[in-house]
């Protein structure tokens, strides 16, 4: 136990709820002994902070050492915290950004207004899933990478590119060799982009649907294969040598991630943080979309990603 809060157990797996007990805020959380917690938890549920959008920002910009954003959302806090919901059919367990090389760290959701019933984000940590697949499921993923392949508009790489960049450039001198720059800083050499005539880009990039963490070698089954596609075109997912992904396979994933899902049943004032490397979120359709409103921050918090 910290001053000013309890730690208890989330659900079923290693989640962990951290309730306040005075009046400590949010943002004055200290940065190593939350990550420290974070490692070892997968995800923190952060409960009685009662915290404005402000402290909110200030506790990412506290931790991460430099944040992004989904250029398909509206931001509500400077260039930091964006409004999360697109639609209100229920979202499948994946990776932020996970289609992608620009993979952040950490993703962080705020409570501002829970909804009466049902709409809870869902948790699903990628460890426990890798150890409950068969070992023939695992070899498949262990032999071969995934691939996803999709095309994006020129608006929303040119706002992804101009957010990582961070205003080094102004934003009407920003090429697709920027971006691909960009992806290379992550040590992604396995990302092929094609600039469309019409200023998209199609992009093809591979990597291991089971993976080590942020904080570790052991690996965890972390990735998009069962995720959304609100706003973008869906991708084609299939395995590196292009050979489709059994449905079997992806039967098999679903049952598993069901039976290992954990609910965030949100409460007003409510902040997670979900290590983005190792824990999948998704969401139960929203029933309650009048009252309803999360925000979401994405973030890095290791200097070498």
């Amino acid at each position: 136990m910290q001053q000013g809060f309890e730690i208890g157990q989330h659900g079923t797996g290693a989640g962990t709820l951290v309730t306040a007990r005075g009046d400590q805020p949010l943002n004055t959380l200290d940065r190593a002994w939350l990550l420290g917690e974070l490692a070892k938890s997968g995800y923190l549920l952060f409960r009685g902070f009662d915290p404005s959008i402000e402290q909110f920002s200030g506790l990412v910009q506290s931790v991460c050492t430099r944040t992004t954003l989904d250029p398909a959302r509206e931001f509500s806090e400077g260039k930091t915290v964006q409004k999360v919901d697109l639609g209100t059919d229920a979202v499948g367990l994946h990776v932020e950004h996970g289609t992608n090389p620009l993979t952040p760290d950490v993703t962080w959701f705020m409570c501002e207004t829970a909804a009466r019933v049902g709409s809870q984000t869902t948790v699903c940590d990628g460890y426990r899933v890798w150890e409950r697949l068969s070992e023939e499921t695992r070899q498949l993923f262990l032999d071969q990478d995934i691939l996803y392949s999709r095309n994006i508009s020129e608006e929303a790489w040119r706002a992804l590119t101009s957010s990582l960049l961070n205003g080094a450039k102004p934003d009407d001198e920003i090429t697709v060799d920027d971006l691909i720059g960009l992806a290379k800083l992550f040590g992604e050499d396995k990302l092929q982009i094609r600039a469309n005539d019409d200023g998209s880009i199609h992009y093809v990039y591979k990597v291991p649907a089971a993976h080590p963490t942020l904080f570790g070698e052991r690996l965890s089954f972390a990735n998009s294969i069962l995720g959304p596609s609100y706003h973008y075109e869906k991708p084609r997912i299939a395995f590196a040598n292009d050979e489709e992904l059994p449905q079997e396979v992806i039967a098999e994933i679903e049952r598993v991630t069901a039976e290992l899902t954990e609910d965030l049943d949100w409460q007003d004032g409510d902040v997670a943080i979900v290590d983005n490397t190792r824990v999948m979120h998704g969401r139960r359709a929203i029933e309650d979309a009048g009252r309803r409103k999360i925000y979401v921050a994405l973030g890095y918090v290791d200097d070498q990603r």
